[in-house]
């Protein structure tokens, strides 16, 4: 796309309609550009790895819906899927076939979740999780760390994501103290931190709970030993190990971060990918501590629209498609774009790390290795808003927000892949000029 020639009449007149009903005018708070500036994105479609926003501007997209879209944006199989669910009825309010397939499928992938519960978002499933370790365990405290985001539930409202609340208070208003007073929080990667929280608090702790590929400050992977380190305190305690793999769960690898790690965790969250790109997650672990949740057991949890034919349709279609050679080229294109991406950098003298497991990447302008949410935050953001604005006017759309992943699609071509390194070193040089200036 020539930068001159970008249209956003059309975006600008629906954002301030939407204004008037929807506050910022969008149902999420990033898709509001507030981290970038500017005026947001109206998307019309998504085709492959392209998405066209209502004024015909066209983007290769790395948002992928925030992750969902491993496959790209309408790929064929899962919309016939989809279709032919939907022709057979939208939701019934009772068990169905589909939701069975599905659940074999995550099993024969993730075989620490034995048993499992479908919801309908990654908070309810981080939520419900929490609730059956408190359940379970008959403790009240539970553990997280600064800068993992676990949904909008109000005990994980806490350090969470970009979040700057001081120790023990909550990150957003309308969140009591008191339901973030039983949540401990601990620096990213850091084993002595948790050591030193079950020394004074151990028999009170119920869970530990970690993004064990952190996806929402940006991209960290963890430490080595840290994964391994968390399967043994908990242990040691009588806490249970729970994985937050909404985001990691078939993105990283076939089996997740689980699989990737060799660390099995109690319970396991996942969302996003298993809907494939329909409201869908689930929780899930081993079969004696899923036996406690109603009505098999004391533990409460439902929903009217879990396990809905439509979303599980989609979620089985998506699983069918990554075989061992869609992996491989997730991989290929993933490595392409971050060497790609980083000589870029080199050649225009910036300083930039960049953080990629499998096919979820973020890059930071920083000269230190990001390893938490601390350093992350020291990044230069300013810069990254003004890379967003050139690549956007190259035809690239990035997450508006430097602290959020980029990820890639089975759908991302060569083609695309150069393209996007090509428009990110221009894009980069014209955001250092404008820095001189």
């Amino acid at each position: 796309m020539n930068p001159s020639m970008r249209r956003i009449g059309r975006s600008e007149a629906l954002i301030a309609r939407a204004q008037q009903r929807l506050p910022a005018g969008v149902n999420s708070p990033v898709r509001a550009f507030r981290a970038v500036g500017g005026v947001p994105l109206f998307i019309r479609e998504g085709r492959g790895a392209v998405i066209t926003d209502v004024d015909g501007n066209r983007y290769i997209d790395y948002v992928c819906s925030w992750g969902p879209l491993i496959l790209g944006h309408a790929h064929p199989a899962v919309v016939a899927a989809v279709q032919q669910a939907a022709a057979r009825g939208t939701t019934y309010g009772a068990p169905h076939e589909g939701e069975i397939l599905l659940a074999e499928r995550v099993a024969e992938r993730m075989p620490a979740m034995q048993m499992m519960r479908f919801v309908s978002s990654g908070t309810e499933a981080t939520m419900s999780a929490l609730r059956l370790a408190r359940g379970v365990t008959g403790r009240s405290k539970i553990v997280k760390f600064d800068g993992c985001y676990h949904g909008h539930a109000d005990a994980l409202l806490a350090r969470a994501g970009s979040g700057v609340a001081t120790f023990g208070l909550p990150d957003s208003a309308g969140v009591p103290s008191e339901m973030t007073a039983h949540t401990l929080v601990a620096p990213h990667n850091d084993l002595e931190a948790v050591r030193r929280i079950f020394e004074t608090s151990g028999e009170q702790i119920a869970a530990i709970i970690v993004e064990p590929v952190a996806g929402n400050m940006g991209v960290v992977p963890p430490a080595p030993g840290f994964l391994e380190g968390l399967r043994e305190i908990a242990t040691a305690h009588g806490a249970l190990l729970i994985f937050d793999e909404v985001i990691t769960g078939f993105r990283v690898g076939p089996g997740g971060a689980t699989e990737r790690y060799g660390v099995t965790p109690d319970l396991i969250c996942i969302g996003k990918i298993v809907g494939g790109g329909l409201p869908a997650a689930a929780y899930g672990g081993r079969r004696d501590l899923m036996e406690h949740v109603a009505p098999l057991g004391p533990v409460y949890q439902a929903g009217t629209l879990s396990g809905n034919p439509l979303a599980m349709a989609a979620g089985l279609a998506t699983l069918d498609q990554l075989t061992p050679a869609a992996y491989d080229r997730l991989e290929e294109r993933s490595a392409a774009l971050e060497r790609g991406l980083l000589d870029a950098a080199r050649s225009v003298g910036v300083p930039m790390q960049l953080n990629r497991v499998g096919s979820m990447l973020s890059f930071f302008f920083t000269d230190r290795p990001v390893t938490n949410t601390a350093i992350a935050a020291t990044a230069d953001r300013a810069r990254y808003a003004r890379l967003f604005h050139g690549l956007l006017d190259r035809g690239v759309y990035l997450a508006p927000s430097a602290l959020e992943a980029a990820f890639v699609s089975t759908e991302h071509s060569e083609e695309q892949i150069a393209a996007t390194v090509e428009a990110f070193g221009a894009a980069l040089a014209d955001a250092v000029r404008a820095e001189g200036g």
